[in-house]
């Protein structure tokens, strides 16, 4: 891989700035200045160097963002703050985008990343992905309401597929909704249909991944390799 093409990958650098650098000798390969652009370096091994700060390659990103109310699950809107807004500076060059959706008035976790395939494989309905949320209800949930959410519901434009509803020993009003698909405020429509509305809603899991307890609302993290391991990458 060319230098220009490495540093641009894995840094906010656009190409000027990495000519830039290199002319400066700011940029050193295994310890050595770069003389050129365009010299080849081994991702896997060579050691490259930007002001003293060793770089760290890697094409793809993937991050854990706690969304906050009022964002839209989007890279851009003309009215209204986006989910990649919240990306930090460093790491914004990568492009990322959101993996599926969560409404604009709900919280919760949400997954962005530049990695096409693995957004296509998280979203693939054959994967039977069940996304967890917690909500807060205006009426009490019972036992009725668990066996309509697992039975499934008809909807004009799509059929929802048995979900879980759980709820809580503390509150009724307090209830875990998990759904496979994810449609347009399908959490709220299907509460809607069981005679409750929602008042807050909060996604906390997707599969096996948590929604980590210590990341502040409207902060962003990259997944671990652990996490990215539930997934199967």
């Amino acid at each position: 891989m060319r230098l220009d093409k490495y540093l641009s990958d894995a840094t906010a650098h656009s190409r000027r700035d990495i000519r830039q650098l290199v002319k400066r000798n700011a940029v050193t390969v295994n310890g050595i200045a770069a003389r050129s652009v365009d010299m080849k370096i081994d991702e896997k091994q060579d050691v490259v160097c930007v002001n003293g700060e060793k770089v760290f390659y890697r094409k793809f990103i993937y991050l854990m963002l706690n969304k906050p109310q009022g964002y839209l699950s989007a890279t851009e809107d003309d009215r209204d703050p986006v989910v990649v807004d919240l990306v930090p500076d460093e790491l914004k060059h990568f492009a990322p985008f959101p993996v599926g959706r969560l409404d604009k008035d709900t919280e919760g976790l949400l997954l962005l990343t530049n990695d096409g395939q693995f957004d296509h494989e998280l979203m693939s309905p054959r994967k039977n992905l069940y996304k967890r949320y917690y909500a807060e209800l205006d009426a009490p949930a019972n036992a009725a309401d668990i066996e309509l959410f697992a039975s499934g519901m008809e909807f004009r434009e799509f059929t929802a597929k048995p979900a879980r509803l759980e709820i809580s020993p503390d509150d009724p009003c307090k209830v875990y909704v998990e759904i496979v698909e994810g449609k347009y405020h399908q959490v709220k429509r299907m509460c809607e249909r069981a005679g409750k509305n929602v008042l807050f809603l909060k996604r906390v899991a997707i599969g096996s991944l948590q929604l980590d307890p210590a990341l502040e609302n409207g902060k962003v993290r990259e997944l671990t390799a652990g996490e990215l391991a539930i997934f199967g990458w």
